[in-house]
């Protein structure tokens, strides 16, 4: 392994973890914001119509790489049980808000993260690189576990307009990171978005596998998509300790 000058991380089931109810909770709070501002929606037929709506758009999202967001996907669904409400109206920017504030009190911290980054700040260059639709809520969240202040940069699919494992992502990264690309460690828990993304911009990716590996269930909602295994040659870990030991 080259001598690393900084760590690129990916952020959901790599540095925290989301309780699975999350994504029940987040659906009941969109549905209650989109009635109160005046739509008379069934629960199960909107949650049905919210679905295709988004299961559309990432088909699209994985065609071309470009991110995409709630707020088409509330629009779309609306049109198709008879409200013709365009992405930008404000009542769909209040029933995002209110999805996504669902998420805040079921995120955790992997074990020891936190140290973790403590440590290797100071010492590597630490970057940021998320697949999120929504970035306030992304950013909220960074904030809330106390992540935010250990990052030299962050950034967010919603805000580059692409998605991991769109090649732009990473070059992004390298640039803002301003290290030369195969000097530059990224940890991932997607074999697709990160894994293959990583190693196809250059960097060294790391497998982390700690959720896999306890079991731990995830919310993973409509863009979750089963990928292969790396390859046995990608570097594992489960833990920091792991981590730590690769470094050395």
């Amino acid at each position: 392994m080259n001598q690393i000058k900084a760590i690129g991380f990916d952020l959901f089931n790599t540095l925290i973890t989301v309780e699975p109810q999350a994504i029940g909770e987040a659906m009941r709070r969109l549905l209650k914001s989109l009635q109160k501002g005046g739509f008379a929606l069934d629960y199960e037929s909107f949650k049905q119509a919210h679905r295709q709506a988004a299961l559309g758009f990432l088909e699209e999202t994985r065609r071309d790489g470009r991110e995409t967001h709630n707020r088409f996907w509330i629009s779309a669904a609306l049109k198709s049980l008879g409200y013709n409400v365009p992405p930008d109206d404000p009542r769909i920017a209040a029933a995002v808000d209110g999805y996504f504030s669902a998420f805040f009190p079921y995120c955790h911290l992997v074990p020891g993260t936190r140290e973790m980054l403590g440590t290797l700040s100071g010492k590597y260059r630490l970057g940021l690189l998320t697949n999120f639709t929504h970035p306030p809520a992304a950013r909220e969240i960074l904030n809330r576990v106390g992540l935010m202040p250990f990052f030299d940069m962050v950034l967010i699919s919603g805000e580059l307009g692409y998605r991991k494992p769109h090649p732009s992502v990473f070059r992004q990264l390298i640039s803002d990171l301003d290290v030369e690309k195969n000097r530059i460690l990224y940890i991932g828990d997607d074999p697709e978005s990160d894994i293959t993304g990583s190693y196809q911009a250059g960097l060294q990716p790391v497998w982390m596998t700690y959720i896999r590996d306890n079991n731990i269930p995830s919310a993973s909602g409509a863009l979750f998509k089963p990928a292969q295994d790396p390859d046995d040659d990608v570097p594992r870990v489960s833990t920091w300790k792991d981590l730590f030991s690769l470094l050395n």
